[in-house]
């Protein structure tokens, strides 16, 4: 990974007020095809995306390869409790993959192979890269703030017992967090609109994620073609 030249902005003036954009395919989806989500991170980039979110060390170092934008990197091993970069061993991979961040679950459920987010943050910065940690809780981004986490995302609320289950972002978590932390607030999970986006930085978050609403073709398709389904 190369660094970055004297004088340029850092990671967090990069982001500050700006589209990050996720570009993943769920396992079975046409769209889960490295060279396919690589050009989806190119377009991210033609219409204004401040960085990307990919999934998988390959698609990383594809993409990374190919777009000059910052790479949130993670890897999802496995499909429940603590899957979204759940190791050290995953970490480090993502930054040698080329990955300028790593973005981890760092809530409060224990880790697949008994280690802790501290060690996982440790490792990433030890290699040269940042962490963002998906939370889902205030007490949660408190903790991974306190163990050395770059950016505190707020990808997990929702997903995990404990944090509201709702259909829309969770903005008065973005306000909790970027009231009581100096770590930047990065909102992400259920963003649908350019309005949600925007009502995300009047809350405090310091940049947003938005996925499925720009980058899930076959999840959009099958809201319209249900929404024009008959009625029994």
């Amino acid at each position: 990974m190369t660094p970055p030249a004297p004088g340029s902005p850092s990671l967090a003036e990069q982001l500050k007020g700006r589209l990050i954009v996720s570009c993943q395919a769920p396992p079975g989806d046409p769209m889960r095809h490295t060279d396919t989500l690589v050009r989806m991170a190119l377009a991210a980039r033609s219409g204004g995306a401040a960085a990307v979110r990919v999934n998988d060390p390959e698609v990383v170092a594809a993409t990374a390869a190919a777009v000059d934008l910052p790479v949130i990197g993670l890897w999802k091993d496995g499909d429940s409790g603590v899957f979204i970069t759940p190791t050290v061993r995953h970490a480090v991979a993502l930054v040698e993959a080329g990955a300028t961040v790593v973005a981890a679950d760092a809530t409060a459920r224990p880790r697949p192979d008994g280690s802790t987010f501290a060690a996982l943050v440790e490792a990433v910065h030890a290699a040269g890269a940042q962490v963002m940690a998906d939370v889902s809780t205030l007490g949660e981004g408190r903790a991974a703030a306190a163990q050395g986490a770059d950016l505190i995302g707020t990808t997990l609320s929702g997903y995990v017992p404990g944090s509201p289950v709702q259909s829309a972002p969770d903005l008065a978590l973005v306000t909790d967090l970027a009231g009581a932390l100096e770590t930047p607030v990065i909102a992400e999970g259920r963003i649908a609109t350019p309005e949600q986006a925007a009502q995300a930085l009047a809350a405090g978050a310091h940049g947003v994620v938005v996925g499925t609403a720009i980058t899930a073709p076959t999840a959009l398709t099958r809201l319209f073609a249900d929404a024009l389904a008959p009625r029994p």
